[in-house]
């Protein structure tokens, strides 16, 4: 687990995997990189990253600007993931490798990707809700429930991430779920863990934060939360087709509800508590069983 080796990436592929990632650890071996990419070329599996190079964060979770400065932290600057994202996208460029940029987070990495893509790279990347609803400001507000990494960051950034949902260099949502305890979250923000919960808010901050504001149409932004996640995975998920596995959400785009107190997650670690959001899930459908269902 420190990144600095590779697993046996043919075995790991004849018993299934869809795909391989460095979880979280960012890989700094520009040559381990180079040769991961190389073996997963060969077998047509993607590679998924955290890109952030803590050689450039002084303190993580919180972005390197006026909100950092305030609150006394270094701070973690968009250069830290800028240099990998650049780094990453060239490198599949030259490999042919698949590549997922994960939670992208900054304007220039969002146009590196761009870039990448009209190279002729097989790049895609994917944004969390929090990072195209949020900016650093928020961190002066929600405290530790606000700190993650990435960072959220300006809202110049916030608004290159909406643009490339809305052009395509982003092809993905995804909640980067990370469930941390309230003592943890309670802690000062320099000693707490990074990370929020995503799950039950993911739909809703889509359809409030893009859908309602003309950013996306509905089935676009079901397109990038489970039709294209599927496809990057090779897994036969993601559409609603004759004899696929009967795994549905129903929910009702207009319905106003309100975020908290009460999760369905062991967590509650979210800086959208005590928010009204548009779009309430009603039931979820796993292999055709209601594995959830609304009681209000």
């Amino acid at each position: 687990m420190q990144g600095r080796e590779l697993v046996d990436m043919e075995e790991l592929a004849a018993r299934g995997a869809a795909g391989f990632t460095d979880d979280g650890i960012p890989l700094m071996d520009e040559a381990l990189v180079k040769r991961a990419m190389e073996r997963a070329a060969k077998l047509d599996l993607p590679l998924s990253f955290h890109e952030e190079d803590r050689a450039f964060i002084e303190s993580p979770g919180v972005n390197q600007g006026a909100v950092s400065k305030a609150l006394g932290l270094g701070g973690a600057p968009a250069l830290a993931e800028d240099v990998l994202v650049a780094r990453d996208c060239m490198l599949a460029l030259h490999t042919g490798a698949r590549v997922n940029v994960q939670h992208i987070s900054s304007a220039n990495s969002v146009r590196l990707v761009r870039l990448a893509k009209e190279m002729g790279a097989h790049v895609t990347a994917e944004a969390t809700p929090h990072h195209f609803s949020l900016t650093e400001d928020a961190v002066l507000e929600k405290g530790t429930m606000a700190k993650m990494n990435p960072p959220l960051r300006t809202q110049a950034d916030r608004y290159a991430i909406i643009e490339g949902l809305k052009d395509g260099a982003i092809d993905i949502i995804a909640t980067d779920h990370a469930p941390h305890s309230a003592e943890e979250k309670a802690k000062p923000f320099a000693e707490a863990p990074s990370g929020i919960i995503g799950l039950e808010t993911a739909l809703a901050l889509g359809i409030t934060n893009l859908v309602r504001k003309g950013h996306l149409t509905l089935m676009q932004l079901i397109e990038k939360m489970s039709l294209n996640p599927a496809k990057l995975y090779k897994l036969d998920k993601g559409a609603i087709t004759e004899g696929a596995d009967a795994d549905l959400v129903i929910f009702n785009e207009g319905e106003r509800w309100h975020v908290g107190p009460k999760f369905v997650s062991k967590a509650a670690n979210t800086p959208f508590a005590g928010e009204d959001l548009y779009g309430k899930v009603k039931y979820t459908i796993c292999a055709g069983n209601v594995v959830y269902e609304d009681g209000e």
